[in-house]
């Protein structure tokens, strides 16, 4: 362990799997103690006791995001068990694809918006006075590239969009209290979220510039860094981690197709 985040308490949501489990494995294996949170119990406590048999600090917590009480409750438990918390990680969230808006119910918006943004917003709220006592900390909220770009996700893209608010919002207000929050943007990820959804797969890798799927360690990286000391001057960020896919996805394929043709005029 490196010790990058020894005498650090993290709180990590959706840390049973995928993108949350490979952040709560390096704030573990970085010195920190780790509160894996999530619904799906029987994975986050295997996740949780993977960590501890690596020679990590783990402990598992059941946490749905969207209920104010249960993210006090958690709050709570962390202040008595560590006495402190500076760090939080909002990685929980679902995703809901559909081609059209006109095909998303009132019941799934609510849905998607209640994790995907109630859940952070709920989460900074109950989080940040622990952690302005605990001498400040860092907060990592889990947008999408699906924030920087046009979307056919409706309710997903709304959810993250406003998620792009909440963090600029919450990084004005908490400087004050040397907490700082940032963004991520993932873009294709190679999780459970996406496992089942082949084609999709299979066109986002073809339009993003690195043709293929980031693993969750590498957007684990980037989350370890806004959340470390290397970060100390950053706030309020957004940081896109999706190969190129928004910045450099269309216009690539804009020039393979030029290139393609004989004698092409570009």
């Amino acid at each position: 362990m490196t010790g990058r985040f020894s005498g650090k308490v993290a709180l990590v949501t959706g840390g049973s799997r995928g993108q949350g489990a490979a952040e709560s494995r390096i704030f573990a294996r970085d010195g920190a103690v780790v509160i894996v949170a999530d619904v799906l119990d029987t994975e986050g406590k295997a996740t949780a006791a993977a960590i501890r048999a690596d020679g990590g600090k783990a402990e598992y917590r059941h946490l749905d995001v969207a209920s104010e009480t249960a993210w006090q409750t958690t709050i709570d438990a962390i202040a008595a068990a560590h006495g402190r918390l500076d760090i939080v990680v909002n990685n929980a969230g679902v995703a809901l694809r559909k081609p059209s808006m006109l095909e998303v119910s009132l019941e799934d918006w609510n849905r998607v918006l209640s994790i995907n943004l109630t859940g952070a917003f709920l989460g900074i709220r109950a989080a940040a006075p622990l952690m302005r006592d605990s001498g400040g900390g860092a907060i990592v909220n889990t947008g999408s590239i699906a924030a920087r770009i046009g979307h056919f996700a409706t309710a997903y893209t709304t959810a993250k969009w406003g998620l792009r608010g909440l963090t600029k919002s919450a990084a004005m207000e908490f400087a004050a209290w040397n907490i700082r929050v940032n963004a991520i943007h993932p873009g294709l990820v190679d999780t459970p979220l996406v496992s089942e959804s082949a084609d999709f797969v299979e066109a986002m890798a073809w339009m993003t510039p690195m043709q293929r799927a980031a693993t969750p360690e590498e957007i684990a990286n980037v989350v370890a860094f806004l959340a470390s000391s290397e970060a100390s001057y950053m706030t309020a960020a957004d940081i896109t981690v999706d190969g190129g896919f928004a910045d450099a996805g269309a216009y690539r394929h804009v020039l393979l197709r030029a290139m393609a043709a004989d004698a092409a005029r570009i």
